[in-house]
Formats: C-alpha cells, sequence, structure tokens
C-alpha cells in the first residue's frame, strides 16, 4: 500500500503550478535565445537541473567491510580516510544472521544491534551516509542450509527484520537495498534463481520498511551481470542474464514496491564509452536496464550504481584467473572519473557510484583477483584512485550557478536533518528539521543564493551567516544574529526567499541554523528546505543564470505536479 506522503494541510495549487510550468519555459527560451550573444566564459555555466528524485546528489560512494572489522581503530581510519576521499556514502552490508541470530525476534531487544549502531554513528560523524544492504538470512529461518545466507522460508520473516531495522534507525539510515544479485544460485540458494519469488520478497520489504518508515527510499536488488548459465533442470537458470531478469521482474509486477533501481557496472577490460550489447559485459550494459525501466513506464526513477569500477591486477597474474578484465591502475582510476562524469552529464537518471570497493580487512588475499580493486590497502597505503576521487570530489562540492536540490553535492546536512518524501517537492523530497541547534551548509560560487522552501503554520526561524558574519539586507534579531521567518498562515510549497545577492562571482559558505525562537504565531518550529538557486549576473549586470535557475524552478513545480499525477493515474 503506497504510504501517504503529504505535510498535515498540504494544498496544491495546480493553476499557479500550471502557469509556473509556462512562464518558466518561456525564460529558458527567452535565455536561450540569449546565449549567442555571450562567450561561455562570460556568462558563466549553468548546472544541469536534476528532475528525476534521487539524482541531485553528491555521486561519490563507496562499499565497505566495517562489519568485518574487529578493531575500532581500524574502522576509524578506514571512514576518515573515505572522508578524506570525498566519499559521501558507505554501501555496507547489515547481516540478518548477525543481528537476529537465536531464533525469531520476540521485540527490539532480541536483536544485537551493537556493532552497527557503531558503525553507523563513526559514519554520521564523517559525514557519510550509510546505503543498507540487508541479506544473509539465519539458519533458523531455513529448513535447507547448504547454502548459507540464501533467502528464508517464509518472506514474512525477512519483512519483519525489515521492519524492525528501519525502524531501529529511522531518521539515520534513509536507503535499504533488498537483497543481493537474486539472479545468481548462490545468492538465492540452493534452487534455480526465480524473478517472481525475488519480486515477492521485494514486496514483502517495501510495505513492511514503509509502514516503520514513510521516509525510507527501497532499493531493488542489484542483479550481477551475467550472459547466463542454465541450470541442470531444463529451462531454468543457476544465472539469469541481468536484462531477462529484470523483464521478468517487471512481468512479475515489480515497479510499485522499489524507489530506486540498483546496477551493477563493471567495466571488465573496456573503457566506459564502449556501447552497450546484450553479449557483452560492460560499464554501459545499464543502458540496457534502463531501457527497460524505459519501456515499462518506470522513467520516474533513478538507478544508483552498487558496485562499480575497474580491475588492475598485476601483469604476472594468468588471464584465467583475471576473472573481471585487465587494466592499469592509471586506466582504473581515469575509467571511473570518466564514467561518473560522462554519466553526470548524458544520463539524467543516475544517481550513487559505490566504488568496488575502498578497503578490505585482510581477508581477500593477492592471488585473488578481487585484491585489485580497492581504493586504499589493507594497510591503508592510498591507491591512484584514491587521490583521483579525492581531486574530483574536491571541485564538485561548491555548487555552481543553477538549481540545486537539498542533497547536491554543495549542500551539507548537519546531524539532526531528516529525509522527508514528498512528491510535490521539486526533487520528491526535502531535508527536514524540528530541533534547534540543527545547521545546514551551501558552499556556492556565484553572485546570490534565494532558498526554496515550505512555509506554513508550522514554520519557524532559520538564523543565517555568510562567510561567518551576518547575511546582508536580512533582518537581525537581538542577539545580532541575521535571520529569516518561515512562518506563513497558509501553506506555501516552494516558497522563493531571497537570501542575497550583489556578490560578485567569489566561492562563498551559507550556513542556515534552526533557531530555539518561533513566530509567536507559529504551531510548531519546523524547517523544510527543497532546494536552493545560485544565481550569477552575466555582462552588463544582465541575470542569465538567474532567468535560467528561476525558470528551472517554475518547471520543477510543474514537474513535481505531473509527477504526482502519473502516481495517482497508477
Amino acid at each position: 500500500m503506497e504510504q501517504e506522503r503529504r505535510p498535515v494541510g498540504a494544498t496544491l495549487r495546480r493553476p499557479a503550478y500550471l502557469y509556473a510550468g509556462l512562464i518558466g519555459a518561456a525564460l529558458i527560451g527567452i535565455a536561450l535565445v540569449l546565449v549567442p550573444w555571450f562567450s561561455a566564459e562570460e556568462q558563466g555555466a549553468v548546472a544541469p537541473m536534476r528532475t528525476i528524485p534521487n539524482t541531485d546528489v553528491n555521486p561519490y560512494g563507496a562499499n565497505f567491510f566495517l562489519p568485518r572489522e574487529v578493531e575500532d581503530w581500524k574502522r576509524e581510519r578506514t571512514v576518515s580516510m573515505a572522508a578524506e576521499a570525498g566519499i559521501r556514502w558507505a554501501k555496507i552490508q547489515f547481516s540478518w544472521a548477525e543481528i537476529e541470530r537465536d531464533g525469531k525476534a520476540q521485540s527490539d531487544a532480541d536483536l544485537d544491534w551493537t556493532k552497527y549502531d557503531k558503525i553507523v554513528a563513526l559514519c554520521e560523524r564523517y559525514g557519510i551516509r550509510v546505503i543498507a544492504r540487508l541479506d544473509r538470512a539465519p539458519n533458523w529461518s531455513r529448513t535447507d542450509n547448504t547454502v548459507p545466507g540464501s533467502p528464508p522460508d517464509d518472506f514474512d520473516d525477512y519483512g519483519d527484520f525489515v521492519y524492525a531495522f528501519a525502524s531501529h534507525y529511522r531518521g539515520r539510515v534513509d536507503y535499504v537495498q533488498v537483497w543481493n544479485e537474486p539472479n545468481l544460485w548462490s545468492e538465492w540458494g540452493n534452487r534455480p534463481v526465480e524473478p517472481a519469488a525475488y519480486v515477492e520478497l521485494l514486496e514483502t520489504a517495501y510495505r513492511r520498511a514503509k509502514e516503520a518508515n514513510p521516509n525510507v527510499y527501497v532499493l531493488s536488488a542489484p542483479l550481477a551481470i551475467t550472459l547466463g548459465e542454465p541450470h541442470p533442470d531444463e529451462g531454468k537458470w543457476r544465472a539469469m542474464d541481468d536484462v531477462q531478469y529484470l523483464e521478468a521482474m517487471y512481468a512479475a509486477g515489480a515497479q510499485p514496491y522499489f524507489d530506486i533501481l540498483s546496477a551493477n557496472a563493471f567495466g571488465m577490460s573496456l573503457p566506459p564509452e564502449d556501447p552497450p550489447s546484450r553479449d557483452q559485459l560492460n560499464f554501459s550494459r545499464v543502458l540496457l536496464q534502463r531501457q527497460v525501466m524505459e519501456r515499462h513506464g518506470d522513467s520516474e526513477k533513478a538507478v544508483w550504481f552498487n558496485e562499480f569500477g575497474w580491475n588492475s591486477p598485476p601483469d604476472d597474474m594468468p588471464d584465467e584467473r583475471a576473472l573481471y578484465g585487465r587494466v592499469t591502475e592509471e586506466q582504473q582510476a581515469q575509467y571511473a572519473l570518466t564514467a561518473i562524469e560522462m554519466a553526470r552529464r548524458s544520463w539524467s537518471w543516475a544517481g550513487v557510484f559505490s566504488y568496488w570497493y575502498f578497503r578490505q580487512v585482510g581477508d581477500i588475499t593477492p592471488d585473488l583477483a578481487d585484491y585489485y580493486f580497492r581504493m586504499v590497502d589493507v594497510d591503508f597505503t592510498p591507491r591512484t584512485v584514491f587521490y583521483t576521487y579525492k581531486d574530483a570530489a574536491s571541485a564538485l562540492a561548491t555548487a555552481g550557478p543553477g538549481y540545486h536540490q537539498e542533497t547536491s553535492p554543495g549542500v551539507e546536512w548537519g546531524k539532526g536533518w531528516q529525509n522527508a518524501i514528498l512528491d510535490r517537492a521539486s526533487g520528491g523530497a526535502c531535508a527536514v528539521a524540528e530541533d534547534p541547534g540543527v545547521t545546514l551548509t551551501l558552499t556556492f560560487k556565484g553572485d546570490g543564493v534565494t532558498l526554496v522552501a515550505l512555509k506554513d503554520s508550522r514554520s519557524g526561524i532559520l538564523l543565517a551567516t555568510l562567510d561567518g558574519k551576518q547575511v546582508p539586507g536580512l533582518p537581525v534579531d537581538e542577539g545580532g544574529n541575521s535571520y529569516i521567518d518561515l512562518y506563513s498562515a497558509e501553506m506555501q510549497w516552494q516558497a522563493e526567499v531571497p537570501m542575497v545577492s550583489g556578490l560578485g562571482e567569489g566561492q562563498h559558505v551559507l550556513r542556515l541554523t534552526t533557531s530555539d525562537s518561533a513566530n509567536p504565531d507559529s504551531r510548531g518550529a519546523r524547517t523544510a528546505v527543497d532546494a536552493f538557486v545560485v544565481s550569477t549576473a552575466g555582462p552588463l549586470g544582465f541575470p542569465y543564470a538567474q532567468v535560467v535557475a528561476f525558470a528551472a524552478m517554475a518547471i520543477a513545480s510543474g514537474w513535481a505536479l505531473v509527477r504526482e499525477a502519473r502516481r495517482s493515474s497508477q
């Protein structure tokens, strides 16, 4: 059952949205006519607006084996190095078999979260968000344990675990992946793979996750890229072609039961530009899965890359042991960076890229090809790809002119901000805070900033600083703090609040902090941030980027209406 995902009292002013879309289209048309008048250097680069939810995000993520690490200082150093490299997403496996090991839990007290609580807290401390992979069923949940970790006999047992997880980490872990590579018999158990059965598991997990936390995002299981391997039973598979499997998932009714498609994208020995083909394993193979989504009317969902990268085994490793292809270490780094840049430029549906992998704990030996994916050696020696990521992530951390969702790379959430899924928001969600002293930071380069926020009778006050000082033009309270009051007697979704202008083209830091005071008429102190618009002044003072940005904002409002209409018609 789809959850209600709107704030209390929310109203949708359809004519306003439609007029906004028309005006936005007209403004963009005018701006495009003016483009030839200005050189690229003069007009500045306007960031492309990403309207598909979960795509305007920091793309730099990685897979981590932190639960396998037994020494706290090694976990600490691993995560601190990841933060240094600009990694902002940690893909981590949460083992059901470890958390609920002693039989069916009767309450949360029967679940052991201790190790994982420490890992989540560590990632939070370094500003890294967690993507939780939930799998590895405990032995008590199956009668056949010949393949450890395979799915349970009763999918409701898994659903109960997903509910417990989403409840326990509500507001802290907002992204959960339901199982892993179910198109392989080794992940699906001692039986042929079966897409319809996985869809049943996915539906169960989706329902229970949303019951526990309506603001959690459910990711489908990534499919192993494979051309298929027949099962001894005629007409069945030990490993099913990933494109064929995804098609079968849609045929079995998977579409309503995931928010983001997970995909694996290993480049093997080929460059990222190598075109997709049904008989070829390469990075661009993900385009074939995207085509399946589009054929089934699912183009408004993002694709996140669960495992991604190239392998650089030594020259003396025999080809038969180099299972993932072979590139040089320099190519490994450049291909990864090129792939991300290419996807962000050309694929409007691409989101997070979780590199495989950041660092392992010493259980993968140098005689295995898997050893040579790493960003950092077991002894914490950085490899070439570490430095490549660090340089690229640093450049992306400053928001340029354009429209930026609350999840954009230039936006940093302090502890206390939580995700709120809202169809009316421009990117399908916004950042919400209700406690005082919670900080949201925008690092930008441009002439000015406009905040896009929700204003209603429950909204509070945001204190604001620009480069550590009062923000020119904003009112100042008795304590000398510049501020904005988001209170409104009526709902104003996507209210534009000018913050600052006339800065020139330098780099600045805008910091917003929730206040412990509120408008006397406000019934609360909630703050909901949807986006930021960074503007720049063109030649002769013409606000070229500002026109484009506000036009984009208007179209985003209209697109939110379209997205809602599509959902309601399904």
